[in-house]
């Protein structure tokens, strides 16, 4: 199954990366087909990989290929793999692996749910098996993976959850602490140096570390919820502008009713519309919990959490502090 958002993350974070897929196997095989690992050239030491497609002679010669590919020494494409007579592996079998490059710009041919058919490196029709397997997905709802002729249909992971914490201060570490526990969420966290970062992040947390944070707002998916709480009233203010142009899905920025009545006349007199610069929540949490900042974690994470028509609910003043849009 194809990781959307880890394939994202990725990208965000070394620009280029090869994927390489198990599309297929016969007989005994280190994985089976989905499998899958990543491949980036940018670490100190030549390069880095998550993911596995079963380790070994098999895994190792596919990460060199991978490295020639993003070196531009080799091409994308399907190569198959004798395990015993071609690489002296135990396994009797043979593995059918893609290799696909991805940037950016080609993140945008990957859809968000069901499945993502596509050629490998071939410039051939869709097979009938490929055809057939995107008609069952969108009629039944059976997204299974595929293999055909350098044809590979493989389903999407569910999307999660996209939360971008921007600032790693008192507030934000309280704050990605306490939701990063829960299911069905990727949260991308950034700030201005790798120090002001625990030496372990939480499972699922990305640390993006950033000089000008705001450059990286262009990269946020459309989909992605953002919580501004930087050290800086000015970078506050550049991410929001600047999320204003992209676009998001929610924001709610940290700070005070005075501080969100600058911003407001300030975000107006660069051109953005009074509704548009409703939609950022400020102040976000609930001021009677107090200011420790795992009490502005907790209800934060509690507006975050809160279904709409919990939120249309509550008594007005708190549904101001409370309100998300979705």
């Amino acid at each position: 199954m194809l990781d959307r958002a880890a394939l994202e993350q990725a990208v965000l974070r070394h620009g280029a990366v090869v994927r390489v897929v198990i599309c297929a196997h016969q007989g005994s095989s280190p994985r089976e087909a989905g499998a899958a690992m990543l491949i980036w050239a940018d670490t100190a030491d030549g390069g880095g990989q998550s993911g596995s497609i079963g380790g070994g002679t098999l895994e190792y010669e596919a990460t060199r290929k991978a490295r020639a590919i993003l070196s531009g020494m080799a091409g994308v494409g399907i190569e198959r793999q004798a395990l015993g007579p071609n690489l002296g592996q135990c396994c009797g079998g043979a593995v059918t692996l893609g290799y696909e490059r991805f940037e950016a710009q080609s993140l945008a041919a990957i859809p968000n749910e069901g499945l993502f058919a596509r050629s490998i490196g071939a410039e051939t029709g869709m097979p009938l098996a490929i055809r057939r397997a995107l008609k069952s997905a969108r009629e039944e709802g059976l997204a299974t993976l595929r293999y055909a002729q350098s044809w590979l249909a493989e389903p999407v992971a569910p999307q999660k959850r996209a939360l971008w914490v921007w600032g790693a201060g008192h507030v934000g570490r309280a704050v990605v602490n306490t939701l990063a526990p829960l299911p069905d969420l990727d949260i991308t966290w950034i700030d201005t140096a790798p120090d002001r970062f625990p030496d372990a992040p939480p499972d699922g947390v990305t640390p993006l570390p950033a000089r000008n944070p705001q450059a990286l707002v262009p990269t946020a998916p459309p989909h992605a919820e953002h919580l501004i709480m930087t050290y800086s009233h000015a970078l506050d203010f550049d991410l929001c502008h600047g999320l204003l142009i992209h676009g998001f899905q929610t924001c709610g920025l940290i700070g005070s009713a005075s501080k969100w009545a600058r911003f407001r006349s300030r975000l107006r007199g660069l051109g953005h519309a009074p509704a548009e610069i409703s939609r950022i929540n400020c102040p976000i949490g609930e001021p009677a919990l107090g200011k420790h900042p795992q009490a502005i974690a907790i209800s934060v994470a509690a507006s975050f959490l809160a279904p709409v028509e919990a939120v249309r609910a509550m008594p007005a003043s708190l549904a101001q502090s409370q309100e998300i849009r979705r």
